[in-house]
């Protein structure tokens, strides 16, 4: 099963609520997880999602040990680029650690789109492939 972090700064928790509404269908089957305030924010919006620490409590860190354990498939940062918080040196490990660990992380709207069709794509060859 698909695991998708989702995460978003607070001028983007609206955005990444209606990428999500939008796609509930892509998504059918996907275990979401977030940060605090933004678990709370989707899961507000009737979307069930995994909560995890606040990003300024651990909550960047947890994804990063989850990234490095292989118990996590997608990312999903939605961030607000005028943003730098004190917290930032997690956020930046995260970062990293998806480059390392070659985890496909989306940081806008649109990488987020492309990510999940790729992922649906890559789950319809894999249906076939089986198939054959």
């Amino acid at each position: 099963m698909e695991n998708i972090v989702v995460i978003a700064h607070d001028a983007k928790k609206s955005e990444m609520v209606r990428f999500l509404q939008e796609r509930k269908e892509w998504l059918l089957g996907v275990n979401l997880i977030a940060t605090g305030r933004t678990a709370e924010f989707i899961e507000n919006e009737g979307i069930e999602v995994r909560h995890l620490s606040p990003g300024t409590s651990g909550g960047y860190n947890e994804i990063t040990q989850m990234i490095k354990k292989g118990k996590v498939d997608i990312v999903i940062f939605l961030r607000d680029p005028m943003v730098n918080q004190p917290h930032h040196e997690d956020i930046r490990k995260l970062l990293e650690e998806c480059n390392i660990s070659n985890i496909p992380l989306a940081t806008n709207y649109a990488s987020a789109e492309l990510l999940i069709l790729g992922l649906i794509k890559k789950q319809a060859a894999e249906r076939l492939k089986s198939k054959e």
